[in-house]
């Protein structure tokens, strides 16, 4: 007979589908602003840091934009319509634990795609296994958001096309910039709490106005931007922004993505044999265009 461990410690979220909604908005409530600290306080480190070791500064940073994008899987639960929030809620709490999904999850706070199909298109181009790179894609690449966050933290081992075998080096590579640019991630989540939207009742108003559209297929930019609207209004008439929030809206409108609660982000892998294939179409569309 096998053994039941005890069900203690770090990793239960799921812990969240079996809360009421009243309960789950509460819980979440408490626990949006303390990721939001969490956030700050890792950027902030990686500022103190980015001149005199910029590796440790890069780490620390895409750390503060995975937490900052936890808080916006956790937002879409709140955006997700009541009838189906318990198909969608264990989804929504695997991405927030998945590397991909929270790195794609900041990533997207800058796209612009014109509604959830197209979307879902940008999302499926950043969560291939392996890609080609270079002038003619001669060049077989892993994922590159998963690559460019290991390669980074660990020295470790790696194969090349070849099946040469190399250490990787996380010093080698490692650059300096003068401009500091806070991730777009964080500063949404930031507007938010600004905002009141971390509020018992702000969650509650967003849950209201944002749970009466299922963001499938065609809808895109136009419901965005009118549910937006009718969330301002509503946080300004609960008085629940905590300071003059211009610039704060103006985040909101510009960074908050379509929610993503229909959106797939498992990993598609690709055969050597698909590569190989795209590799010897790439050459042979270079060779007809330079005849």
């Amino acid at each position: 007979m096998k053994r039941q461990e005890p069900n203690i410690g770090l990793r239960q979220a799921q812990g969240l589908c079996q809360m009421a909604q009243d309960e789950r908005l509460a819980f979440l409530a408490e626990g949006l602003p303390i990721i939001l600290s969490s956030a700050q306080s890792l950027w902030r480190g990686s500022r103190k840091l980015h001149k005199e070791m910029p590796r440790e500064a890069g780490i620390l940073e895409g750390f503060a934009e995975e937490e900052a994008a936890k808080a916006l899987i956790l937002m879409d639960a709140v955006r997700c319509p009541s009838h189906l929030i318990a198909q969608k809620m264990g989804t929504l709490i695997k991405w927030s634990y998945n590397h991909l999904a929270r790195l794609i999850y900041a990533q997207a706070a800058g796209w612009r795609p014109s509604d959830v199909a197209q979307l879902q298109e940008y999302v499926d181009s950043m969560r291939t296994s392996h890609f080609l790179e270079g002038y003619a894609g001669e060049y077989i690449l892993p994922n590159w958001n998963l690559y460019k966050r290991e390669s980074n933290l660990y020295v470790d081992i790696e194969a090349y096309e070849s099946g040469r075998l190399g250490w990787n080096n996380p010093l080698e590579g490692t650059c300096t910039f003068d401009t500091v640019v806070t991730p777009i991630s964080l500063l949404l989540v930031e507007a938010m709490s600004v905002l009141g939207i971390f509020t018992s009742a702000g969650l509650k108003a967003t849950s209201d106005i944002w749970g009466q559209v299922e963001f499938v297929d065609k809808k895109g930019w136009q419901e965005t931007q009118q549910l937006t609207r009718d969330l301002i209004n509503r946080l300004i008439l609960e008085d629940l922004p905590s300071k003059k929030p211009d610039q704060h809206f103006r985040a909101l409108f510009s960074f908050w993505q379509l929610p993503m609660y229909n959106i797939d982000f498992s990993m598609i892998p690709v055969s050597l044999e698909e590569l190989e294939a795209e590799q010897e179409a790439e050459r042979e569309a270079m060779y007809w265009s330079f005849v």
